[in-house]
């Protein structure tokens, strides 16, 4: 009669640890679900920023054709950031591509009639527009990241994300130059 009693609660223990693996595999799946989402939302978002730059180079080609250098900067960084497929990759040649903008914006203030031009105006708004969307969507993927590498990385819950192969995944960070507090002069 123990005995009985004794392999009913091993076998009551089995079936809960089983039924809490199940769950936590299932939790596991969902949020790397959830981040494999939120980067499709973060590709969205680069891949509308890399649709705007042609139009852009185009209409600064036509004020300042002699800032050759600039324009193919552009035109380089883009083409690299579209090759670019893993979080950490992409994040790098973003930064390039960012920093390849911030000069051919900067070129753009030394043309007047450039910076009145509808057509530059209104790419310049939708680009700016698109950066807000990046910097949310690119908040959101690492978050999602973070809840993901919590559960991944925590007891008992690393016991089934190893089993089940899901790892950490790469969070998707912006250059130094980015994360500097910006400097305001007078």
């Amino acid at each position: 009669m123990i005995a009985l009693v004794i392999v009913g609660i091993i076998v009551v223990l089995l079936v809960l640890a089983v039924l809490w693996s199940i769950a936590t595999y299932n939790r596991l799946v969902r949020q790397r679900n959830q981040v494999q989402d939120s980067w499709a939302q973060v590709e969205v978002q680069l891949k509308r920023r890399y649709d705007l730059i042609p139009n852009l180079v185009e209409t600064v080609k036509g004020y300042a054709s002699h800032e050759r250098q600039t324009l193919e900067a552009v035109t380089q960084a883009r083409a690299g950031a579209l090759s670019a497929s893993a979080p950490a990759e992409q994040a790098a040649s973003d930064n390039v591509l960012t920093g390849a903008l911030r000069s051919l914006f900067a070129v753009a203030e030394s043309y007047p009639d450039l910076k009145a031009n509808q057509s530059f105006l209104s790419l310049q708004q939708q680009l700016d527009e698109t950066e807000g969307r990046i910097s949310y969507s690119r908040q959101y993927y690492n978050d999602a990241v973070l809840h993901l590498n919590n559960m991944v990385r925590t007891f008992p819950t690393v016991l089934v994300a190893s089993t089940a192969q899901i790892g950490p995944e790469q969070y998707f960070e912006a250059a130094p130059e980015e994360q500097a507090p910006v400097a305001v002069h007078f």
